[in-house]
């Protein structure tokens, strides 16, 4: 996640406005109405039948994986590496999987990227969209990116292992995209964003971008003491879909009241008024002095938060599945 020059902000916000619960569809979504889960002040990951079948040392295990790759940006040998791992934990899933490999014209020149989309068929219309990033920062001299890259991709590809098996009424995409971060500079000739805008428009072009009803962005959600604040830009009735599901699942101490403002590859989405939400803890990575520093390392990274994340995901999912099937 990049930030440059855009001014955070933390505010005080409603709570999710009534209406927007729903409980789970069938098809292995996890109910929203499940008891609390009851977790100790420790960052070990709770069983995974805890957490609607996620599991948290899974996704732990996988940013472990992604940071000993060592830094990563975009180009790079490094994440060809990644990319191939992404790749073989998806095919061994049994996920649906594309590969668009693209040029991106960047302030240092012609980067060649490539986005990973592994898709679960629905048996309706419709599009879910989940996604990630897997580039590290160029600019951070040996930036591994344990929260800032790799634990969100940690968990997507635990989230892949849950549902690439699964027969959704909607279509699940899960995108991990290259290029969210900047070549040189955020504020400078669009220098950020450059797999979430590829795939816009590929969707688009393709026909796909109508069908989709939510876009999911995880980014940064994986640090110890995660505070999940509502994004400002987000659109709110998905804000509080998922707020709304968090709390029902025991988790308000984590999806908290407040407000923070984000840029991050959600943008392009919102931009074509597709419904779009970024989870993202940028705030007390910033204010621990972690953030784009070499110190993003896994020592930050807590296995419970990352279980505790991909719950609310995959109940969220069987909610947005009931929204959309009435």
């Amino acid at each position: 996640m990049s930030g440059g020059m855009r001014v955070w902000m933390t505010i005080g916000v409603l709570a999710c406005a009534a209406g927007c619960n729903g409980n789970a569809a069938s098809g292995g979504k996890v109910s929203a109405n499940a008891p609390a889960v009851v977790l100790d002040g420790q960052d070990k990951a709770p069983p995974a039948q805890q957490t609607g079948g996620f599991g948290g040392q899974r996704a732990y295990d996988d940013t472990a994986k992604l940071v000993s790759f060592g830094p990563h940006p975009s180009g790079s040998d490094a994440i060809k590496q990644v990319q191939n791992y992404i790749y073989s934990e998806l095919h061994a899933d049994g996920c649906q999987i594309s590969q668009d490999n693209f040029n991106a014209q960047t302030p240092i020149g012609t980067i060649a990227m490539q986005n990973i989309v592994a898709e679960v068929p629905g048996t309706g219309k419709g599009i879910i969209l989940l996604m990630t990033h897997y580039d590290t920062v160029r600019t951070v001299p040996d930036f591994v990116g344990a929260e800032d890259g790799g634990s969100s991709t940690g968990l997507m590809l635990e989230i892949a292992r849950h549902l690439c098996s699964e027969k959704p009424q909607l279509a699940i995409w899960m995108a991990f995209l290259d290029g969210e971060e900047a070549m040189v500079d955020w504020n400078t000739n669009d220098d950020h964003t450059y797999g979430s805008r590829e795939l816009v428009a590929k969707m688009e072009l393709d026909g796909d971008l109508k069908d989709v009803k939510g876009v999911i962005l995880a980014d940064m959600i994986g640090q110890k003491g995660l505070t999940m604040k509502r994004e400002s830009s987000s659109t709110p009735w998905l804000v509080d879909l998922i707020w709304s599901t968090a709390a029902k699942l025991g988790y308000g101490n984590v999806f908290v009241s407040q407000s923070t403002g984000a840029s991050d590859d959600h943008d392009p989405f919102l931009a074509k008024k597709v419904p779009a939400v970024d989870l993202i803890d940028l705030d007390d990575y910033i204010a621990e002095g972690y953030w784009h520093t070499p110190q993003d390392t896994m020592d930050k990274i807590s296995a419970k938060n990352l279980a505790i994340v991909g719950h609310v995901m995959l109940a969220s999912l069987g909610v947005l599945e009931t929204k959309f099937s009435k």
